[in-house]
Parts: C-alpha cells; structure tokens; sequence
C-alpha cells in the first residue's frame, strides 16, 4: 500500500485548516495591510519547495499556495466585516 497520497492530503486539509483562523486573526488586529505577512512567508515556502526533496517539496508548496490563497481571503474578510458577518475589533477604525 502506498500511503504518500493519503498523507499529503491530510498535510494540505490542516493547512488549508490553519489558515483560516490566522487570516481572521490578522484582520481582526492588523487589518487588510496585513495581506504581506502572508504572502512574503508564501514566496519563501514557495523558495523552499524548489529545492528541496521531492515530499518536503509538496508540503512546502502546499503552506506557499494556501499562503497566497490566504492573502485574497484577508480582503474578503475585510469585506465581511464591512458587511457585518464577521467580528470588528472595537479598537480600530474601519474604512
């Protein structure tokens, strides 16, 4: 039995997992500008996977993709909170 698929699927569905309560995190404190903390780690897991072994490769290529997923979702979520469905951070000002 060959177990690599089930395994990167697994790595992918809790990064896929884990980011999205940073990304409502980050909205919450640092606001949309915060859309660069995620994509410069992105371009360096992105780095990272083209020089590395072929499984690290696919990990690392999986947190650089759902990095950069993540910095459309930081706006959409910024949005949301405009709209009321997601939480506003009473100490900040929303534009």
């Amino acid at each position: 039995m060959n177990w690599t698929g089930l395994l990167l699927g697994a790595v992918a569905f809790l990064i896929i997992g884990l980011c999205h309560p940073i990304v409502a995190k980050l909205e919450y404190y640092k606001g949309k500008q915060s859309w660069w903390m995620l994509f410069l780690p992105g371009l360096i897991f992105l780095f990272i996977s083209l020089f590395s072994s072929r499984i690290i490769s696919i990990i690392t290529g999986i947190i650089a993709f759902s990095l950069f997923w993540s910095v459309i979702e930081i706006f959409k979520q910024h949005d949301r909170v405009l709209k009321g469905q997601a939480r506003k951070n009473p100490n900040r000002t929303y534009n």
